[in-house]
């Protein structure tokens, strides 16, 4: 694979209409993208037009971006304990699949959610049987990504078995999946900065829910320290997580395949993640 075809790109705003994404992940040299399909502060988007979704087909098929990622919103929590926040959650969620859908996006990333209160083992039940409540809504092949997350508060799957404890009660097991976040992997305590602990975090990984269910990678750096369950990314160069994690993982055979996306902190240019999108590929041996 050259270094024009690696799979690496960052979150790009789709603001004015979804195709225009293109463009400007093309303009930052991505060969990935990630977008929000709707404002990641509201609960629901409205519908789309045929001519605003053949738009993005048409610049899908033309565009040297490989892959597309979708980010679900943020007010999504299937975990929580309040049935209005549940019920509005599922709404958000089958809305979320079906622009995927529509728009011909494969992966949809979504936080598993926070029990606030409810306990983690009612919480992960939850995610469970309102994952399987969304995807029964939506039949077709968008596969829905479950985020590992820093710990931070009540947020649930910031432990690989949790994860795996999601899909295992899930019956859509084939349309879930995994996106693994650094920043939220090493503040979870999961240590990635040397050879051996890569080696052992991944093989856990593997052990734990398979590598087979990774299709997605967030590559941040993190502000707070490892193990800390602090949720706050940082620039590649300037975080507690060393440049050699990134090395190994630029480098690792196992995850050469798997699109990888910046979620750092940037400038409006986006100038900042087209120099790491080099810095990334330079890595490459």
């Amino acid at each position: 694979m050259s270094k024009k075809e690696i799979l690496i790109g960052s979150h790009i705003s789709s603001a004015g209409e979804l195709h225009l994404a293109f463009a400007r992940g093309e303009s930052i040299d991505c060969s990935v993208m990630q977008i929000f399909t709707k404002s990641s502060r509201q609960w629901f988007a409205k519908k789309l037009k045929d001519s605003e979704i053949e738009a993005f087909i048409n610049a899908s098929k033309k565009s040297s971006i490989k892959v597309v990622v979708s980010h679900a919103g943020y007010l999504i929590n299937i975990a929580s304990k309040n049935p209005e926040i549940i019920k509005k959650s599922i709404k958000s969620l089958i809305d979320e699949i079906n622009l995927c859908e529509s728009l011909q996006i494969p992966y949809l990333v979504l936080h598993p959610g926070s029990h606030i209160g409810g306990g983690e083992g009612k919480g992960i039940e939850l995610i469970a049987q309102n994952l399987d409540i969304a995807l029964d809504a939506v039949p077709g092949k968008t596969i829905i990504l479950l985020e590992n997350m820093a710990g931070q508060g009540t947020n649930l799957g910031y432990k690989f078995e949790q994860l795996k404890n999601i899909i295992d009660l899930c019956k859509h097991k084939k349309r879930l999946g995994v996106c693994f976040d650094t920043c939220h992997a090493f503040a979870a305590g999961y240590d990635i900065s040397t050879p051996e602990s890569y080696k052992e975090t991944f093989k856990a990984f593997d052990k734990i829910i398979g590598l087979e269910k990774l299709k997605a990678i967030h590559v941040n750096n993190s502000s707070g320290a490892l193990g800390s369950k602090v949720d706050r990314h940082a620039p590649l160069t300037d975080g507690k997580i060393p440049l050699e994690a990134f090395k190994l993982m630029m480098n690792d055979k196992n995850l050469i395949d798997i699109p990888k996306i910046l979620e750092t902190p940037s400038d409006p240019e986006m100038k900042m993640w087209k120099k790491e999108i080099k810095f990334l590929k330079s890595l490459v041996i």
